[in-house]
């Protein structure tokens, strides 16, 4: 197998120099996708509380005004009662609500957490990739870049032997002293 031009090399080199370049960019497209999924999740959650918070004013409504009609045409103890109840139902529906939530908002961060540590590691794991396959393809060039420079460094003196033996006869002529005339 022949070896390929030095020219052939550095443009592939320079190739894959250009995808690495490209590496950080997408590290930061994704880091965008993630804190817009955060944004996006957090107005959700948001707009479901407050979607339930209107329903429970409204189902608050209409009851009131049920038990007013009642208690007025009712007597002290049904009113009594009725308000014992009312409260133990409020306090209940919102201890559930509460409950609730509490629990869809620990289960998505937990999910959260785990697909942002998932990308993590693998992300690392591509980075030290390309880095050993970089780290590895950069020594191999620097081996055959130290290989060539020392061929052609003894090819130079093989050269500069044989010119320097052509040259002495000529040295010795001008070492001799010349007549004067």
């Amino acid at each position: 197998m022949q070896p390929q031009p030095l020219e052939k090399r550095v443009e592939r080199l320079e190739r894959r120099l250009m995808v690495l370049e490209q590496l950080p960019e997408r590290v930061d497209n994704l880091a965008l996708e993630i804190s817009q999924l955060r944004d996006e999740m957090r107005a959700e959650f948001s707009a479901v509380r407050s979607e339930l918070r209107e329903e429970i004013r409204a189902g608050d409504e209409a009851v009131v005004r049920t038990l007013r009609e009642e208690i007025r045409s009712g007597d002290e103890a049904v009113v009594r009662t009725l308000r014992e109840e009312i409260r133990a139902g409020d306090e209940a529906v919102v201890r559930t609500l509460r409950e609730e939530i509490r629990a869809g908002d620990e289960e998505t961060r937990r999910v959260l957490q785990a697909e942002m540590q998932t990308l993590g590691d693998q992300l690392r794991i591509g980075m030290q990739t390309v880095g050993d396959q970089l780290r590895a393809h950069a020594d191999g060039l620097h081996k055959q870049l130290k290989t060539h420079m020392q061929t052609l460094h003894e090819d130079r003196i093989e050269r500069m032997k044989i010119i320097g033996e052509g040259q002495l006869p000529a040295k010795r002529q001008r070492e001799t002293p010349r007549k004067r005339r």
